[in-house]
């Protein structure tokens, strides 16, 4: 095979004839010289005039360890028919890139198992040239996505570090992919969106999202025939947390030392669920619960209410919440009659769970990806390229690269 032929196979190089080739400091460099039909890149009008030639030097795939080169002369001409005035296209590289299409391509199948950083220590080119073919990349696929087939969505917020930054994210929950990022957090954060969906005609049929009157309010005011489906994981999670609250009031009302500490050493018992309790530990619990009424009746009544979304149908549902509320309004206990009026407020979206089964769960998982991501690429200084990246989060080894 050629020299010609090699650089055309390897390196997209058409239409050049190669010169000569020379290793000079470790580095291997192609001279090559341009043969093609120069035709103006504005109208393709083969009647242009030369003007000049300017040497141009492109990185492109190593060979080994080896840094490779291109070198060429890129003719500069001037069209009689437009007169548009510019270089030729080289055909192997992007106009004002230093690099080839050959190079951009290695580099994004390295960052498939690699981090920014690795893939610049290893190819020897700097952090921000990677960066640059990463988010080019990620910009031809992600400029544009459509939203048409989307039906099902989830929205929560996402920390994104430290000050109390946040983005709002939007789920498809079909694909798991990330169909929108909103600066910030709340309905405002969300004005895109709904912009961008009114124009794709989409038919959301179910949005999940946490008891945020914001997002709610948001939904019901711009997708006004989708069902609000509450998330059960968050509303678990809200009892649990007032539960803790509840038990560390009743530690403090206890006189003696030694129930002080059986209640306090509880908590996390108090929080898991029964069924992931061993032997001992369901002791320990017990022993809590029979020194603090209140404390038992909260616990069983957490209990009860995670058996909420396992009913046989909705019907059934709407009964054992309905029993639930009256249980805890009358416990006597404040945090559980608070609770249980919040539940009564958002009856209707607990229960369209039975019509639409979905959840905030999978953001979860989205969110853990996300904070890999974070680590792995040290943060992000630009902020377009990390939203970027979290649309293409759902090709999870890609994802968690950075």
């Amino acid at each position: 095979m050629s020299t010609t032929s090699l650089l055309y196979h390897a390196f997209g190089a058409v239409g050049y004839h190669h010169v000569k080739s020379e290793y000079i400091g470790g580095v291997v460099r192609f001279i090559l010289e341009d043969n093609r039909v120069q035709r103006c890149t504005h109208c393709g009008s083969s009647d242009v005039i030369k003007r000049g030639k300017s040497l141009r030097r492109f990185r492109t795939v190593p060979i080994g360890r080896k840094p490779v080169f291109i070198e060429v002369p890129v003719q500069r001409i001037g069209c009689l028919s437009c007169g548009n005035v510019r270089q030729v296209e080289t055909g192997f590289a992007d106009e004002r890139r230093t690099y080839t299409r050959a190079f951009e391509r290695f580099v994004l199948e390295l960052s498939k198992s690699m981090t920014i950083s690795d893939v610049a220590r290893h190819l020897g080119v700097s952090w921000d040239t990677v960066k640059d073919i990463q988010k080019r990349n990620l910009e031809r696929r992600y400029a544009h996505i459509s939203l048409r087939d989307v039906q099902l969505i989830a929205i929560d917020e996402i920390s994104i570090g430290k000050g109390h930054r946040y983005m709002t994210i939007v789920l498809d929950l079909k694909s798991g992919a990330i169909v929108f990022v909103g600066d910030g957090r709340g309905s405002k954060s969300l004005d895109p969106f709904w912009q961008k969906l009114k124009h794709s005609k989409a038919d959301i049929k179910a949005v999940a999202v946490d008891m945020s009157p914001a997002y709610a309010l948001a939904v019901h005011k711009h997708l006004p025939k989708s069902v609000i489906v509450f998330d059960h994981f968050h509303i678990i999670k809200m009892f649990n947390e007032q539960l803790s609250e509840l038990r560390r009031a009743l530690q403090n009302q206890v006189e003696s030392t030694m129930h002080k500490r059986v209640i306090k050493g509880s908590r996390w018992l108090l929080l898991k669920a029964s069924e992931n309790l061993s032997s001992r530990h369901k002791e320990k619990l017990e022993e809590a619960l029979s020194l603090n009424q209140p404390l038992a009746m909260a616990y069983y009544l957490k209990e009860d209410l995670r058996q909420l979304w396992y009913q046989r149908d909705k019907q059934t549902a709407a009964l054992f919440l309905d029993d639930w509320i009256a249980r805890a309004r009358v416990s006597g206990i404040r945090m559980l009659y608070e609770f249980a009026k919040m539940l009564a407020l958002h009856r209707f979206g607990i229960l369209a769970w039975y019509d639409f089964p979905i959840s905030t769960g999978p953001l979860e998982g989205t969110n853990n990806k996300i904070r890999t991501l974070q680590k792995k690429a040290y943060g992000f200084r630009d902020n377009d390229f990390f939203k970027l990246k979290l649309y293409a989060l759902h090709e999870s080894k890609y994802a968690l690269v950075g």
